[in-house]
């Protein structure tokens, strides 16, 4: 697993500038409105970028007055997203979140959950749904598919939407709605599959 992830992180920094070149004017505003939709219009949110990249999400959503935090494991990201934005960005390995409880309204987790191997990912999932609030929003946004692996030296686990639907039940979330993208295609054109699911809370019965 760390040799997984740190081959990942190996390509994003020897490639971050070309990368924030290449997805700095993409149109995420569907998956904004989907994300931000879930809240009340005026509510002032605690956000997680998961896997924040160079700060685009970031900044949008300190753009609107929200308390963004970006997250990822790429030193060379973390560093242009401070530069970016202005905001905490938390450099954290997947694998070895530390995250506080009960902390955050939403995660926004846009091409990034995917690099967490099969194996891995309901701990993840766990780990995310401890540190939202009750009733928190998880966005997630992945290249979908069947099974996993190495993609040139980045690994990436692709799932359609029934597999992942699994694992987030198997975490606490329920799937409030989900679409692919990009919009206005034939399916087999959208090769994208995002997801917003609600932090469900355990009740101990007495």
């Amino acid at each position: 697993m760390a040799d997984i992830e740190t081959m990942t992180l190996s390509h994003y920094n020897q490639h971050a500038e070309a990368y924030w070149q290449g997805t700095r004017e993409h149109d995420v505003d569907q998956n904004y409105a989907a994300f931000l939709n879930l809240f009340p219009k005026h509510q002032c949110l605690d956000i997680l970028d998961f896997g924040c990249g160079p700060g685009r999400d970031v900044a949008y959503f300190k753009s609107l007055g929200h308390r963004p935090i970006g997250l990822d494991g790429s030193e060379i990201f973390c560093a242009m997203a401070r530069a970016h934005t202005g905001c905490q960005i938390l450099q954290q390995s997947f694998l070895s979140l530390n995250l506080p409880a009960n902390h955050f309204d939403g995660i926004f987790a846009n091409a990034s959950l995917f690099h967490v191997p099969s194996q891995e990912l309901p701990r993840v999932l766990k780990e995310l749904h401890t540190t939202l609030r009750a009733n928190g929003v998880l966005f997630m946004s992945n290249p979908r598919g069947n099974g996993e692996g190495w993609s040139g030296l980045r690994y990436g686990h692709y799932m359609q939407i029934d597999s992942s639907q699994q694992f987030l039940t198997q975490a606490g979330f329920t799937i409030q709605d989900f679409y692919y993208r990009p919009p206005g295609k034939p399916l087999h054109e959208q090769p994208w599959l995002a997801i917003t699911a609600i932090k469900q809370d355990t009740k101990i019965e007495n």
